[in-house]
C-alpha cells in the first residue's frame, strides 16, 4: 500500500551549502522557522511568512565558526543561542551579546576555563572537541543547556562533570542544574510544547546513548533516564507520547511522556520490505529522525540504509498499534530522512541542500 504526500511549500536555503550546514526546521505552537548556519552567521526564516510572500529573514552574527559547536534560535527570533566549546552565548541580530555562561572546556585534554574563543581558535585539537547542545523552550523564556562543569563561579572540584541546566533566556541566570552522569561526544535536545519539559539524547560514542527527560517545576530541575541506549526523535502534538529509536536502529519505540515507560515498538526487520534494488542481504533499519503527523500517525524513514540504492523511502506508521500503514509516495524523489515541521507536516532537505520541502498527507484538506 502507498500513501500519497502533498507538497505544501518549498523554501530555498538562504546560505551557500558549500560553506554552511544543511538547513533545518524549528517549530512551536505558533511558528515554524527554517534555520541555517554558516561560519560567520546564522539565518532564521519564518517559513509561513515566507510562503505568504512577506519578508521573513533575520541574520545573527556567529561568535565562532560552525565546527566549534551548535546553535538554536528563539521562537520570536530575538536571539540565537550558541553552544560552544567553552561557553553558551545568546546573541541578538545586531551582534550584541545578550549574555554568556562560561563552562568547562569540551576538549577532553584541556582543563582550562577559557574566557574567550580566541584562546583556542588556532589550536589544532579544539576543533575536534566533544560538544553539548542547547534548546529554547516553546514560550521562549527558558534555555535548556547541556554543558560541562565547572560553570563560571563554581567552587573547585566540579571538573569533569556534565550538567543539564535551565537558564533564564533574558539574562542567562542558572535557574536549575542536574548532573547528567554522562560522558558525551555530542548531544541533542527534543523540545516539548510544555516549556517546563525537555528531552535530551546524549551520544557517548561506543559507550552508549542515554536518553533523559527533564522537568523544571520553577524551583528544581529533575531528570529521569528513559533508556541507556536510546535516541529521542519527537514528541506527539498532545505531548503525551515520545518517539525514540534504539542506538542499533532496530526498533521505533513509543514511550509515555509522563513516566517514560515503553508502550509499543515496531521492528524494521520483518516489517519494512527490502529496497527494490537490494539483493536481500542488507539489513533494513530506521533513520535517526522521524515525525508525528498527529497523535496517531508517524512518518519514519529508512533513508540511511536505502542510501546505497539512491532512492530514500519513508513510511506511514499507525502509532496506536505501532503498525506499518504503507510507503509514502512523493510527486518527485526525495532524499534523506523525514523530520517534524509541526502542524501535521514533515520536511525533507534536497540532496544538494539548497531547498527544504514541507509535506502533508494528500488526504488532509
Amino acid at each position: 500500500m502507498t500513501v500519497a504526500a502533498r507538497l505544501v511549500t518549498t523554501v530555498a536555503a538562504p546560505l551557500d551549502p558549500a560553506s554552511s550546514e544543511a538547513p533545518w526546521v524549528l517549530h512551536g505552537p505558533d511558528r515554524r522557522l527554517l534555520v541555517q548556519r554558516g561560519d560567520t552567521e546564522v539565518v532564521a526564516l519564518d517559513v509561513d511568512a515566507f510562503s505568504a510572500g512577506r519578508a521573513s529573514e533575520v541574520r545573527f552574527p556567529a561568535p565562532w565558526p560552525r565546527r566549534f559547536g551548535s546553535v538554536t534560535v528563539s521562537p520570536e527570533r530575538d536571539a540565537a543561542v550558541f553552544a560552544g566549546v567553552h561557553a553558551v552565548r545568546s546573541v541578538e541580530a545586531t551582534g550584541t551579546t545578550r549574555w554568556e555562561v562560561r563552562h568547562g572546556c569540551w576538549y577532553g585534554g584541556c582543563a582550562l576555563l577559557h574566557s574567550s574563543f580566541d584562546e583556542y581558535a588556532r589550536d589544532e585539537d579544539h576543533p575536534y572537541a566533544d560538544s553539548g547542545s542547547v534548546a529554547v523552550s516553546a514560550d521562549g523564556r527558558l534555555v535548556w543547556a547541556h554543558l560541562r562543569a565547572p560553570l563560571g563561579g563554581d567552587p573547585a572540584g566540579e571538573d569533569d562533570q556534565e550538567l543539564w541546566a535551565v537558564l533564564d533566556a533574558t539574562d542567562g541566570r542558572v535557574l536549575g542544574r542536574v548532573n547528567t552522569m554522562t560522558v558525551a561526544s555530542g548531544s541533542e535536545h527534543t523540545p516539548h510544547l510544555d516549556p517546563t519539559q525537555m528531552g535530551l539524547s546524549v551520544g557517548e560514542g561506543e559507550e552508549g546513548s542515554p536518553a533523559l527527560w527533564g522537568r523544571w517545576d520553577g524551583q528544581r530541575l529533575s531528570a529521569a533516564v528513559i533508556g541507556i541506549e536510546l535516541v529521542l526523535l519527537a514528541v506527539s502534538p498532545s505531548g503525551r507520547h515520545l518517539l525514540a529509536v534504539d542506538v542499533g536502529q532496530w526498533s521505533l519505540c513509543l514511550h509515555r511522556a509522563e513516566d517514560g515507560s515503553l508502550l509499543r515498538k515496531l521492528d524494521a526487520e520483518g516489517t519494512v520490505p527490502s529496497h527494490p534494488r537490494s539483493t536481500g542481504e542488507d539489513r533494513v533499519y530506521w533513520d535517526h529522525d522521524a515525525a508525528f503527523v498527529d497523535d496517531d500517525t508517524i512518518v519514519a524513514g529508512t533513508s540511511e540504509c536505502d542510501a546505497r540504492y539512491g532512492t530514500a523511502r519513508h513510511w506511514l506508521v499507525d502509532a496506536r498499534g505501532m503498525t506499518l500503514r504503507g510507503e509514502i509516495s512523493y510527486p518527485f524523489p526525495v532524499s534523506g530522512p523525514a523530520r517534524s515541521a509541526g502542524d501535521g507536516a514533515w520536511y525533507t532537505v534536497s540532496k544538494d541542500r539548497r531547498s527544504v520541502h514541507l509535506w502533508k498527507s494528500a488526504d488532509e484538506n
